[in-house]
């Protein structure tokens, strides 16, 4: 598949996979799971999945280099945390439109890594994303999202880490290769992710049997996005083309949660006509902002 194909195609998969992956997650975290165990359970699934990709093959690993994918998997361990967090306490349709303010913070880093000059269009898109987050809070007949404030904090400090984590594996992607260098990122995630133990509320012996299809379905589609994602950015680049149809996840989560969150015993769509739509409003204009980083 052709690179200016694929930088649309498959990016735009996994943006569907992970909003069904958040609407599993917030339905398995409404039967008591838990922040800590739902990262654990699936840090665990996610490493095993990335670990198939240790096929393919890549440059020989050595001791004096090992740092470069341990950097990479404390900025995704950190954004997992912070991203957990924020679909727990939160609500899906505005925690997830948050997090496609990850595509203006790779174009900010990225010339920090790679020295790329930083656009007046850039400045343009991120006062853009800042009205989108307003219009996203913007409360009707009483009603706000739950617990904004965690919402907003745990998503932006996602946004931050996964935006790092973009850039550090379009730097040292090529030199590795996607058959070395994720396994080991994934890998390295999974370990540091025992140190939730101690944070466990219950042993996970004791997650409700119905929980456990809701936390594993969740896990395996959160996996296989991100194998899909992070190739496509290791393997071509163009991280924040690649960000843009990605931060599609935004709108799609606020359009899915309107239209099949019952599924899922998701209550989100009962806030009202009103309140969503302000809600598609600030994620259109996230979205908006996203693309200006690209035209520009």
């Amino acid at each position: 598949m052709p690179a200016s194909t694929a930088i649309i195609v498959y990016p735009a998969i996994a943006a569907l996979m992970y909003v069904f992956s958040a609407l599993l997650f917030k339905r398995s975290s409404e039967t008591g799971v838990g922040l800590w165990r739902t990262t654990f359970v699936a840090n665990q699934i996610v490493g095993l999945l990335f670990a198939l990709l240790w096929l393919l093959g890549g440059r020989e690993v050595t001791w004096d280099i090992v740092w470069q994918p341990g950097l990479i998997a404390l900025c995704l361990f950190i954004g997992q945390l912070s991203q957990f967090l924020a679909l727990e306490k939160g609500d899906v349709s505005v925690a997830v439109p948050i997090f496609g303010l990850k595509v203006v913070l790779v174009a900010v880093f990225t010339p920090l890594v790679v020295g790329i000059p930083v656009s007046l269009t850039l400045w343009i898109a991120a006062f853009l994303s800042v009205a989108g987050i307003t219009l996203l809070n913007k409360k009707h007949e009483g009603k706000r999202p739950k617990n904004i404030g965690v919402t907003l904090m745990a998503g932006g400090v996602g946004a931050v880490s996964f935006a790092l984590f973009d850039v550090l594996v379009q730097k040292w992607g090529p030199q590795w290769g996607v058959g070395r260098l994720l396994p080991l990122i994934f890998g390295i995630n999974a370990i540091l992710s025992f140190s939730l133990i101690f944070l466990f509320k219950a042993p996970l012996h004791e997650i409700p049997k119905t929980a456990w299809k809701w936390l594993c379905g969740g896990s395996v589609l959160l996996g296989t996005q991100s194998i899909i994602f992070v190739s496509t950015v290791a393997i071509y680049g163009r991280a924040t083309a690649a960000n843009i149809i990605y931060a599609s996840r935004g709108l799609l989560s606020v359009a899915l949660v309107w239209l099949v969150g019952h599924w899922f015993a998701n209550q989100e769509q009962n806030l009202g006509g009103k309140v969503l739509a302000w809600r598609m409003a600030g994620a259109a204009l996230m979205m908006t902002a996203i693309v200006l980083v690209v035209v520009g």
